[in-house]
């Protein structure tokens, strides 16, 4: 069984190490392993922690997913939705996405991915978000902006 529950501070080490893990395939894609994510460091981690709602999946004792969400005005922004390798395709990033838009009830969504990300962009769809901006990063990688709005499809 899988449990969704808000992570605490002591979880940060094992959801950097997950992390970790689970941008290699976002890394591959780009072919550039300097990306954000894996980069990212425990002090880092927890900055975004103390500005951010953090969830985890939790399955036995092992923390096999994880998102992140912060509120601006009417806007919650979500980042960091990851998913362990061996747990990914079986529906639990689309969990974590509906557990983290249902702390922000009645608000417009935002988030982003790389254009390359085919999987990601396909869930963020089927949840109900729209393209509304593209943008090309420093390094070359085009990121798609999408929003929801109040939770609806």
């Amino acid at each position: 069984m899988i449990r969704i529950t808000e992570a605490q501070i002591g979880d940060l080490e094992a959801i950097l190490r997950l992390q970790y893990a689970a941008y290699q395939s976002e890394a591959l894609l780009h072919g550039d392993f300097t990306i954000q994510p894996l980069t990212q460091t425990l002090d880092e981690t927890i900055g975004e922690y103390h500005k951010s709602l953090v969830l985890k999946a939790v399955q036995n004792t092992e923390i096999i997913g994880s998102v992140r969400g912060r509120l601006e005005g009417n806007t919650a922004y979500i980042g960091k939705l990851m998913v362990s390798p061996e747990h990914q395709g079986q529906g639990l990033g689309k969990k974590l996405l509906a557990a983290i838009e249902q702390e922000f009830p009645g608000r417009r969504f935002e988030l982003f991915t790389s254009s390359k990300s085919e999987r990601n962009l396909h869930i963020y769809e089927v949840a109900g978000y729209k393209c509304f901006r593209k943008t090309m990063g420093d390094t070359g990688i085009e990121f798609v902006y999408l929003e929801k709005y109040g939770g609806r499809k």
